[in-house]
């Protein structure tokens, strides 16, 4: 099993970047921030998001984010899996907040089940193969369209998407290119996915931030 330890978003401003996720979602541990060295635009190719309970832990969490700086891109709303929405950090990473359930059944909260890291890849098959063969668990596939990995004792997980699919769902055009500017840490050797998504090795340092 290779569990993610934490997620690098590689940003303009390191300082601004950790008061963000700070305020916005309650971010700490999860995240690391360095200073982006390579030029990006348009869609980076992926999206992350948190999963919370109920709606109202939804509204909560997309109005501290946009309080805290970022821009609404999909307004909440309800859909046929569930109840959500999407915005995009200062920084340019774009985040959708999500639940399963449509309607509240207790108080509202700050907390979160797990950060989703979602992929949006060229070929399904052949990036699950991948990621299967550097020791990843397969915990849900759906034919071509959708795959989950299981995140073992990690609260971030991993899951794939089409990469078309995935901008349209988080509210903008599919169209990017250069650098990704997220790299996930885990405990395993360093490795580069089908789609240029960076595997790096968690450094003691990297613990101790």
């Amino acid at each position: 099993m290779t569990n993610i330890d934490s997620l690098t978003l590689e940003v303009t401003d390191t300082a601004a970047a950790e008061r963000f996720y700070a305020d916005a979602f309650g971010l700490t541990t999860q995240l690391r921030f360095r200073t982006a060295r390579q030029p990006s635009s348009g869609f980076r190719g992926y999206t992350l998001s948190l999963t919370v309970a109920q709606p109202g832990d939804v509204d909560s969490l997309m109005a501290s984010a946009v309080e805290a700086g970022a821009t609404t891109l999909k307004p909440a709303a309800k859909s046929m899996w569930g109840y959500g929405g999407a915005v995009q950090a200062p920084d340019g990473a774009i985040w959708t907040l999500a639940t399963s359930n449509k309607k509240d059944t207790g108080p509202v909260t700050r907390e979160f089940d797990a950060i989703v890291l979602l992929l949006g890849v060229a070929d399904i098959a052949a990036t699950k193969k991948f990621y299967v063969d550097h020791g990843l668990a397969v915990a849900k596939s759906f034919s071509r369209v959708y795959v989950e990995f299981e995140g073992g004792e990690s609260s971030i997980k991993l899951a794939l998407y089409r990469r078309k699919a995935l901008a349209k769902q988080a509210g903008v055009d599919h169209e990017g290119s250069g650098s990704h500017r997220i790299a996930v840490n885990h405990s395993a050797g360093a490795f580069t996915d089908p789609d240029g998504f960076a595997w790096e090795v968690t450094t003691q340092q990297s613990l101790d931030a």
